[in-house]
Protein backbone atom coordinates (compact mmCIF):
# COMPACT_ATOMS: atom_id res chain seq x y z
CA UNK A 1 0.00 0.00 0.00
CA UNK A 2 2.81 2.41 0.92
CA UNK A 3 4.60 1.66 -2.35
CA UNK A 4 1.46 2.45 -4.33
CA UNK A 5 0.99 5.75 -2.48
CA UNK A 6 4.60 6.65 -3.24
CA UNK A 7 4.08 5.73 -6.87
CA UNK A 8 0.93 7.86 -7.05
CA UNK A 9 2.94 10.88 -5.96
CA UNK A 10 5.61 10.20 -8.59
CA UNK A 11 3.76 8.94 -11.69
CA UNK A 12 1.06 10.94 -13.42
CA UNK A 13 -0.16 7.95 -15.44
CA UNK A 14 -0.96 6.10 -12.21
CA UNK A 15 -2.97 9.05 -10.89
CA UNK A 16 -4.83 9.12 -14.19
CA UNK A 17 -5.53 5.40 -13.84
CA UNK A 18 -6.95 5.85 -10.34
CA UNK A 19 -9.15 8.77 -11.36
CA UNK A 20 -10.26 6.93 -14.49
CA UNK A 21 -11.31 3.93 -12.44
CA UNK A 22 -13.33 6.12 -10.09
CA UNK A 23 -15.05 7.94 -12.95
CA UNK A 24 -15.88 4.69 -14.75
CA UNK A 25 -17.25 3.21 -11.53
CA UNK A 26 -19.69 6.08 -11.14
CA UNK A 27 -21.25 5.41 -14.51
CA UNK A 28 -21.27 1.63 -14.11
CA UNK A 29 -22.92 1.86 -10.70
CA UNK A 30 -25.79 3.98 -12.01
CA UNK A 31 -26.44 2.36 -15.39
CA UNK A 32 -25.38 -1.11 -14.20
CA UNK A 33 -28.30 -1.06 -11.77
CA UNK A 34 -30.73 -0.67 -14.67
CA UNK A 35 -28.93 -3.41 -16.59
CA UNK A 36 -29.29 -5.78 -13.63
CA UNK A 37 -32.94 -5.08 -12.77
CA UNK A 38 -34.00 -5.15 -16.44
CA UNK A 39 -31.79 -8.20 -17.13
CA UNK A 40 -30.15 -6.83 -20.27
CA UNK A 41 -26.55 -7.81 -19.53
CA UNK A 42 -26.36 -9.81 -22.76
CA UNK A 43 -27.51 -6.72 -24.64
CA UNK A 44 -24.70 -4.68 -23.07
CA UNK A 45 -22.26 -7.38 -24.16
CA UNK A 46 -23.54 -7.20 -27.72
CA UNK A 47 -23.07 -3.43 -27.75
CA UNK A 48 -19.56 -3.75 -26.32
CA UNK A 49 -18.37 -6.31 -28.83
CA UNK A 50 -19.92 -4.52 -31.81
CA UNK A 51 -17.77 -1.50 -30.86
CA UNK A 52 -14.61 -3.32 -31.99
CA UNK A 53 -15.69 -3.04 -35.62
CA UNK A 54 -16.02 0.74 -35.39
CA UNK A 55 -12.72 1.19 -33.58
CA UNK A 56 -10.88 -1.05 -36.02
CA UNK A 57 -12.26 0.88 -38.98
CA UNK A 58 -11.40 4.21 -37.33
CA UNK A 59 -7.79 3.24 -36.78
CA UNK A 60 -7.48 1.87 -40.31
CA UNK A 61 -8.83 5.10 -41.86
CA UNK A 62 -7.01 7.38 -39.40
CA UNK A 63 -9.94 8.60 -37.29
CA UNK A 64 -10.29 8.91 -33.52
CA UNK A 65 -11.23 5.42 -32.21
CA UNK A 66 -13.02 6.86 -29.17
CA UNK A 67 -15.42 8.83 -31.35
CA UNK A 68 -15.93 5.74 -33.50
CA UNK A 69 -16.63 3.71 -30.35
CA UNK A 70 -19.34 6.16 -29.32
CA UNK A 71 -20.95 6.15 -32.74
CA UNK A 72 -20.83 2.37 -33.12
CA UNK A 73 -22.15 1.72 -29.61
CA UNK A 74 -25.07 4.12 -30.00
CA UNK A 75 -25.99 2.80 -33.45
CA UNK A 76 -25.86 -0.80 -32.17
CA UNK A 77 -28.02 0.11 -29.17
CA UNK A 78 -30.63 1.83 -31.35
CA UNK A 79 -30.71 -1.05 -33.84
CA UNK A 80 -31.26 -3.57 -31.06
CA UNK A 81 -33.89 -1.36 -29.43
CA UNK A 82 -35.86 -0.65 -32.62
CA UNK A 83 -35.85 -4.27 -33.76
CA UNK A 84 -36.90 -5.43 -30.29
CA UNK A 85 -39.79 -2.97 -30.21
CA UNK A 86 -41.04 -3.24 -33.79
CA UNK A 87 -40.03 -6.66 -35.11
CA UNK A 88 -40.75 -10.29 -34.35
CA UNK A 89 -37.05 -11.10 -34.62
CA UNK A 90 -35.71 -12.61 -31.43
CA UNK A 91 -33.67 -10.06 -29.49
CA UNK A 92 -31.00 -12.56 -28.42
CA UNK A 93 -30.47 -13.65 -32.05
CA UNK A 94 -29.99 -10.05 -33.18
CA UNK A 95 -27.57 -9.32 -30.33
CA UNK A 96 -25.55 -12.43 -31.17
CA UNK A 97 -25.42 -11.35 -34.82
CA UNK A 98 -24.20 -7.83 -33.95
CA UNK A 99 -21.74 -9.30 -31.45
CA UNK A 100 -20.21 -11.62 -34.05
CA UNK A 101 -20.31 -9.10 -36.90
CA UNK A 102 -18.64 -6.40 -34.82
CA UNK A 103 -15.85 -8.69 -33.69
CA UNK A 104 -15.33 -10.06 -37.20
CA UNK A 105 -15.22 -6.57 -38.74
CA UNK A 106 -12.76 -5.41 -36.10
CA UNK A 107 -10.47 -8.38 -36.68
CA UNK A 108 -10.49 -7.76 -40.43
CA UNK A 109 -9.47 -4.12 -39.99
CA UNK A 110 -6.80 -5.14 -37.47
CA UNK A 111 -5.32 -7.48 -40.04
CA UNK A 112 -5.38 -4.72 -42.68
CA UNK A 113 -3.79 -2.09 -40.43
CA UNK A 114 0.01 -2.03 -40.87
CA UNK A 115 2.03 -3.08 -37.83
CA UNK A 116 0.85 -4.26 -34.42
CA UNK A 117 -1.61 -1.74 -33.07
CA UNK A 118 -1.15 -1.66 -29.30
CA UNK A 119 -3.83 1.03 -28.89
CA UNK A 120 -6.51 -1.23 -30.33
CA UNK A 121 -5.33 -4.07 -28.12
CA UNK A 122 -5.78 -1.82 -25.09
CA UNK A 123 -9.41 -1.29 -26.08
CA UNK A 124 -9.88 -5.02 -26.55
CA UNK A 125 -8.32 -6.13 -23.25
CA UNK A 126 -8.25 -2.85 -21.34
CA UNK A 127 -5.30 -0.84 -20.07
CA UNK A 128 -6.27 1.57 -17.35
CA UNK A 129 -2.64 2.70 -17.10
CA UNK A 130 -2.92 4.30 -20.55
CA UNK A 131 -5.80 6.66 -19.68
CA UNK A 132 -4.87 10.17 -20.78
CA UNK A 133 -5.96 13.48 -19.29
CA UNK A 134 -8.13 14.12 -22.36
CA UNK A 135 -9.90 10.81 -21.78
CA UNK A 136 -10.45 11.70 -18.12
CA UNK A 137 -12.26 14.88 -19.15
CA UNK A 138 -14.30 12.87 -21.63
CA UNK A 139 -15.19 10.31 -18.96
CA UNK A 140 -16.19 13.10 -16.57
CA UNK A 141 -18.42 14.61 -19.26
CA UNK A 142 -20.06 11.22 -19.89
CA UNK A 143 -20.67 10.75 -16.16
CA UNK A 144 -22.22 14.22 -15.98
CA UNK A 145 -24.51 13.41 -18.91
CA UNK A 146 -25.58 10.12 -17.33
CA UNK A 147 -26.26 11.66 -13.92
CA UNK A 148 -28.13 14.59 -15.46
CA UNK A 149 -30.46 12.42 -17.53
CA UNK A 150 -31.04 9.91 -14.73
CA UNK A 151 -31.69 12.74 -12.26
CA UNK A 152 -34.21 14.47 -14.52
CA UNK A 153 -36.02 11.32 -15.72
CA UNK A 154 -35.52 9.00 -12.75
CA UNK A 155 -39.22 8.14 -12.33
CA UNK A 156 -39.68 7.45 -16.04
CA UNK A 157 -36.66 5.15 -16.18
CA UNK A 158 -37.86 3.44 -13.01
CA UNK A 159 -41.29 2.75 -14.51
CA UNK A 160 -39.83 1.50 -17.81
CA UNK A 161 -37.40 -0.79 -15.98
CA UNK A 162 -39.93 -2.52 -13.76
CA UNK A 163 -43.32 -2.35 -15.52
CA UNK A 164 -43.57 -1.11 -19.10
CA UNK A 165 -47.33 -1.76 -19.25
CA UNK A 166 -47.94 0.36 -16.16
CA UNK A 167 -45.67 3.07 -17.54
CA UNK A 168 -47.69 3.11 -20.78
CA UNK A 169 -50.94 3.45 -18.87
CA UNK A 170 -49.48 6.39 -16.94
CA UNK A 171 -48.66 8.15 -20.20
CA UNK A 172 -44.90 7.57 -20.15
CA UNK A 173 -43.43 7.38 -23.70
CA UNK A 174 -41.99 3.91 -23.16
CA UNK A 175 -40.34 3.62 -26.56
CA UNK A 176 -38.46 6.89 -26.12
CA UNK A 177 -37.16 6.08 -22.64
CA UNK A 178 -36.32 2.48 -23.52
CA UNK A 179 -34.17 3.68 -26.42
CA UNK A 180 -32.65 6.42 -24.27
CA UNK A 181 -31.76 3.83 -21.63
CA UNK A 182 -30.03 1.71 -24.27
CA UNK A 183 -28.09 4.77 -25.46
CA UNK A 184 -26.96 5.37 -21.87
CA UNK A 185 -25.89 1.74 -21.65
CA UNK A 186 -23.88 2.30 -24.85
CA UNK A 187 -22.25 5.41 -23.37
CA UNK A 188 -21.36 3.49 -20.20
CA UNK A 189 -19.88 0.65 -22.23
CA UNK A 190 -17.52 3.11 -23.94
CA UNK A 191 -16.79 4.62 -20.52
CA UNK A 192 -15.63 1.23 -19.24
CA UNK A 193 -13.72 0.00 -22.29
CA UNK A 194 -10.51 1.86 -21.44
CA UNK A 195 -10.56 0.47 -17.88
CA UNK A 196 -11.21 -3.25 -18.44
CA UNK A 197 -11.57 -3.64 -22.20
CA UNK A 198 -14.67 -4.61 -24.14
CA UNK A 199 -14.18 -8.32 -23.38
CA UNK A 200 -14.57 -7.75 -19.62
CA UNK A 201 -16.94 -4.80 -19.72
CA UNK A 202 -20.06 -6.85 -18.90
CA UNK A 203 -18.57 -7.96 -15.60
CA UNK A 204 -17.79 -4.46 -14.31
CA UNK A 205 -21.14 -3.20 -15.60
CA UNK A 206 -23.16 -5.85 -13.75
CA UNK A 207 -21.23 -7.27 -10.78
CA UNK A 208 -21.12 -4.17 -8.51
CA UNK A 209 -24.83 -3.52 -9.10
CA UNK A 210 -25.67 -7.21 -8.58
CA UNK A 211 -23.84 -7.22 -5.25
CA UNK A 212 -25.64 -4.03 -4.23
CA UNK A 213 -28.94 -5.71 -5.13
CA UNK A 214 -28.34 -8.32 -2.41
CA UNK A 215 -28.61 -5.64 0.26
CA UNK A 216 -30.46 -2.64 -1.20
CA UNK A 217 -34.23 -2.59 -1.67
CA UNK A 218 -34.41 0.54 -3.79
CA UNK A 219 -32.95 1.31 -7.19
CA UNK A 220 -31.37 4.51 -5.90
CA UNK A 221 -29.67 2.53 -3.13
CA UNK A 222 -28.36 0.03 -5.69
CA UNK A 223 -26.90 2.89 -7.72
CA UNK A 224 -25.05 4.44 -4.78
CA UNK A 225 -23.71 1.16 -3.39
CA UNK A 226 -22.90 -0.16 -6.87
CA UNK A 227 -20.86 2.95 -7.66
CA UNK A 228 -19.00 2.72 -4.34
CA UNK A 229 -18.26 -0.97 -4.90
CA UNK A 230 -17.00 -0.23 -8.40
CA UNK A 231 -14.67 2.39 -6.96
CA UNK A 232 -13.44 -0.08 -4.36
CA UNK A 233 -12.82 -2.76 -6.99
CA UNK A 234 -10.96 -0.42 -9.35
CA UNK A 235 -8.80 0.96 -6.55
CA UNK A 236 -8.22 -2.49 -5.05
CA UNK A 237 -7.39 -3.94 -8.45
CA UNK A 238 -4.76 -1.26 -9.02
CA UNK A 239 -3.31 -1.93 -5.57
CA UNK A 240 -3.13 -5.70 -6.09
CA UNK A 241 -1.73 -5.43 -9.61
CA UNK A 242 0.94 -2.79 -8.96
CA UNK A 243 3.59 -4.73 -7.04
CA UNK A 244 3.57 -7.99 -9.08
CA UNK A 245 3.25 -5.93 -12.31
CA UNK A 246 0.02 -7.61 -13.45
CA UNK A 247 -2.59 -6.12 -15.83
CA UNK A 248 -5.02 -4.14 -13.63
CA UNK A 249 -8.17 -4.78 -15.71
CA UNK A 250 -8.40 -8.56 -15.16
CA UNK A 251 -7.43 -8.11 -11.49
CA UNK A 252 -10.29 -5.63 -11.04
CA UNK A 253 -12.71 -8.14 -12.56
CA UNK A 254 -11.41 -11.08 -10.50
CA UNK A 255 -11.77 -9.00 -7.33
CA UNK A 256 -15.35 -8.09 -8.29
CA UNK A 257 -16.20 -11.69 -9.20
CA UNK A 258 -14.78 -13.08 -5.95
CA UNK A 259 -16.73 -10.50 -3.94
CA UNK A 260 -19.91 -11.34 -5.85
CA UNK A 261 -19.54 -15.07 -5.16
CA UNK A 262 -19.01 -14.45 -1.45
CA UNK A 263 -21.93 -12.03 -1.34
CA UNK A 264 -24.16 -14.49 -3.20
CA UNK A 265 -23.27 -17.25 -0.74
CA UNK A 266 -24.04 -15.02 2.24
CA UNK A 267 -27.27 -13.88 0.62
CA UNK A 268 -28.40 -17.47 0.05
CA UNK A 269 -27.52 -18.45 3.62
CA UNK A 270 -29.39 -15.46 5.00
CA UNK A 271 -32.55 -15.97 2.92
Amino acid sequence: MTELLDALSQYGFLRHALIGGLLASLGCGVIGSYVVVKRIGFLAGGIAHSVLGGMGAALYFGFDPTIAAFATAIVAALIIGMVTLHSREREDTLIAALWAAGMATGIIFISLTPGYNTELMSYLFGNILMVSQRELWLMAAMDLLILLLIGVFYKQFLAVSFDEEFATLRGVPVTLFYLLLLVLVAVTVVLLIQVVGLILVIALLTLPAAIAGHYMRTLAGMMVVGALLGMAFSTGGLLLAWQPDLPPGPIIILLAAATYLVSLLLYKLRS
